[in-house]
């Protein structure tokens, strides 16, 4: 620890010398402007302010909010002190957020004036936590600006792999598991991805993905990181995106179905000029890539990646491979393998594996599943994929043990939805998976089989699971079967597919 260690707070004192008076972080919300400069001295203040409330190395800060310079200032002060940001996706339930918090049991909690009431609602159920934070000038709890201190800070220096932030991946087998990815992880991650964009203080980020997202964190310290301006949206609506690109001249953004689509039908029915917008990273769909680089003269990157892999696994010019996720980033080793975890050769199908710098430190309190997970020293993703002879990397979709379902970029896993809809009292057997969707690239469908002498709706049964768990959880699509076929005791999961997949009519 020391010599050649180096942390996001290091990243932010080099970057208030390099670019002191550059502009660092816009709020399209009041149109205020932070540089460089200013924001380590609030971040300074900030840690300062938690410290004297007793936040301490290895502590978890949780944060429920919309995207604002607050939240991106507490990644920064919990940088300075060793501390581990837990950011909570606010499109879960109260009940979700409360297992997500328990979980890592932190001691202080911010949630902005969205949200204060969801958090107060569920306080009984967080022991560990101590203290709570409005996490902007609104809201039930104690005022943000308290903790802003001119005071000195005294800190052990901060190790390179030492925990920075948690974040929860879907919930495999009905239990969501936090990964705890550290300073190192996201730094080398930030280089990458300014090896791909070639970055420089020139440049503007369209901040549109949410701060507890693997994608909108590491894309914002991206920018921070190359001495970019990062505009930030509270909440994404497509004209004002097309707004901010034309008057700020944003040159790159992350893109998950249907937010790019949506850019370009605003930008096509007003006629707004686009045009700065040359790089943008992410999963869509061919035609709404080709339809941006035609309207913009820009690159599309595509990429593969999860929360595990610090965001990236690979990456490229859609160009150069049209459906491929590109080559393995350059301090990655990327291996496909069978089930005995032996190589296989190009042109077959494998799990995809990855050893190197950008792999995550592990689940929180996982033990038996970081085994599993890092067996034969490395990471297994649970995904499928094959190299082509010219080493891109094609995605295959899920082992069948760990299906993953993925509506807009976010993760949805069928067994989590499977539960929710078996507590239903007129559900006697369901299966759930990934169908196409022409809005959200992949749609969620579930086929189920009703008790003797029960009715009920699509609609109805869609209601029930958006009550009780995340609604972006809920199912686009329901159909109701007699039966559902089964192999050796259990549903056949293949056959129902075959059966009830494919492309859907609108439930």
């Amino acid at each position: 620890m020391g010599l050649h260690d180096f942390s996001l707070y290091d990243l932010i004192c080099r970057n208030a010398r390099c670019f002191r008076n550059r502009p660092a972080w816009f709020e399209a919300d009041t149109g205020s402007t932070t540089t460089f400069g200013q924001f380590k001295i609030q971040v300074d203040h900030l840690a300062a302010g938690l410290q004297q409330v007793g936040i301490k190395t290895g502590d978890r800060i949780g944060v429920v909010g919309k995207n604002s310079l607050g939240f991106f200032q507490i990644y920064g002060a919990a940088a300075a002190l060793g501390a581990i940001v837990l950011p909570i996706n606010w499109r879960l339930s109260a009940d979700e957020m409360a297992f997500n918090l328990n979980d890592c049991t932190p001691t202080t909690v911010f949630a902005d004036d969205d949200f204060g009431d969801v958090v107060s609602g569920i306080r009984d159920q967080l022991p560990s936590i101590r203290r709570y934070f409005n996490l902007n000038d609104a809201g039930p709890f104690d005022a943000f600006d308290k903790l802003m201190v001119d005071a000195p800070l005294s800190v052990d220096p901060i190790g390179a792999d030492a925990g920075l932030v948690i974040i929860h991946t879907a919930a495999v087998a009905g239990r969501p598991r936090g990964a705890l990815v550290s300073h190192a992880n996201l730094l080398c991650a930030s280089l990458h991805l300014n090896y791909c964009f070639g970055l420089s203080p020139a440049d503007v980020h369209l901040n549109l993905l949410p701060l507890f997202h693997v994608g909108g964190l590491f894309m914002a310290v991206n920018a921070f990181h190359a001495g970019a301006l990062n505009v930030n949206m509270s909440k994404f609506d497509a004209d004002n995106a097309v707004d901010l690109i034309q008057s700020k001249k944003v040159s790159v953004l992350f893109d998950f179905s249907p937010i790019l689509g949506s850019i370009l039908d605003s930008q096509e029915k007003r006629g707004v000029d686009i045009s700065s917008l040359q790089s943008v990273m992410g999963l869509d769909a061919p035609e709404t890539i080709e339809r941006y680089q035609k309207t913009t003269g820009g690159c599309f990157y595509t990429m593969y990646g999860q929360t595990e892999t610090s965001c990236l696994t690979s990456m490229g010019r859609y160009d150069d491979r049209p459906g491929a996720a590109g080559r393995p980033i350059p301090l990655g080793l990327v291996e496909l393998v069978d089930d005995a975890d032996k190589p296989v050769p190009a042109g077959q199908v494998g799990e995809i594996t990855l050893k190197g710098p950008m792999v995550f430190k592990g689940y929180w309190n996982l033990d038996a599943d970081n085994a599993q997970t890092f067996r034969g020293g490395r990471h297994h993703t649970g995904d499928l994929g094959r190299f082509d002879e010219d080493g891109f990397l094609w995605y295959a979709g899920r082992k069948p043990e760990k299906e993953l379902i993925k509506p807009g970029g976010e993760n949805v896993y069928p067994a989590e939805v499977e539960k929710v809809i078996l507590e239903h009292p007129a559900v006697l057997q369901t299966m759930v998976f990934g169908v196409p969707d022409p809005k959200w690239k992949e749609g969620i469908k579930a086929v189920c089989v009703l008790k003797p002498g029960q009715q009920m709706t699509a609609k109805a049964l869609i209601e029930f699971v958006g009550g009780r768990i995340a609604r972006y959880k809920k199912p686009q699509y329901v159909q109701f079967v007699k039966s559902l076929p089964e192999k050796n005791g259990s549903i056949d999961r293949e056959a129902v597919k075959g059966l009830y997949g494919g492309e859907q009519a609108h439930t």
